[in-house]
């Protein structure tokens, strides 16, 4: 590989629950001009996932409980956004101030369980996690594969990372790749052997296809073109995430 294509998918329309996402996406492509083809990697933004399954809440819907009235006041935070953050958390990992840094029933440790009010499609409205992003890059993919085409899908959000300021784009569901590449056992060419080498392509290409997206283009679709992959229709997003036990940050 010496190359690769990154591009956006722009013109989709506002995603209703219902949505045929794969469908959505060939027809999104084509009016583009940049039909998809077998071999490439689509990169579906996590929040039109979520809109397409139902996973949204109205904020006027939610009663807050006594501990997220507590907590939220002295912070300035909406105690209804607090609730559906202690709804959507396993359990909560750091609370610092007004950060809730939770793990989710997913396993993802992020902040705020991933509940996120931008561009949620109405004012007092927000956007959960999915409820299985594996199972919903798979659907993308029979979708895709429904339709004479054979194309990796990777579920992508944005997330912090420790050690590091900024967020990037992370993969958090995985359809027909392998989502790590590990050099363990490999020797370089100096015969150095790897033994922790391990590469999480996942995250490499959902961060790769944020280049072209953003988080205010409106652009939610993403193709990474020549990027050379093995089909593999076992592959899930879990080796990925990280043992508590082996976890230095929990």
């Amino acid at each position: 590989m010496t190359g690769l294509q990154i591009f956006g998918l722009p013109g989709l329309a506002e995603v209703q629950a219902g949505d045929d996402l794969a469908a959505l996406s060939v027809e999104t492509a084509d009016a583009a001009g940049t039909p998809l083809q077998s071999g490439d990697v689509l990169v579906v933004t996590s929040k039109i996932v979520s809109k397409a399954e139902g996973r949204t809440v109205e904020l006027a819907d939610i009663v807050p409980s006594p501990f997220a009235l507590a907590w939220s006041e002295p912070w300035g935070k909406d105690p209804a956004v607090t609730e559906i953050v202690l709804r959507e958390a396993k359990r909560i990992v750091r609370q610092v101030g007004p950060i809730l840094i939770t793990e989710t029933h997913h396993g993802f440790v992020c902040a705020n369980s991933g509940v996120d009010q931008s561009s949620s499609g109405a004012k007092g409205r927000a956007v959960l996690l999915p409820l299985d992003s594996d199972a919903s890059a798979r659907s993308i993919r029979a979708g895709l594969a429904a339709a004479g085409l054979d194309i990796a899908v990777v579920v992508s959000d944005t997330f912090g990372r420790a050690w590091r300021e900024g967020q990037t784009d992370i993969a958090i569901g995985i359809a027909g790749i392998q989502p790590i590449l590990s050099y363990i056992g490999q020797v370089d060419p100096h015969g150095h052997e790897f033994h922790v080498q391990a590469l999480c392509i996942a995250d490499e290409l959902a961060g790769a296809a944020e280049l072209v997206k953003g988080n205010v283009s409106r652009i939610p679709l993403a193709v990474i073109r020549g990027h050379s992959w093995e089909p593999d229709d076992t592959a899930t997003i879990a080796p990925v995430l990280r043992d508590q036990s082996r976890d230095l940050f929990r």
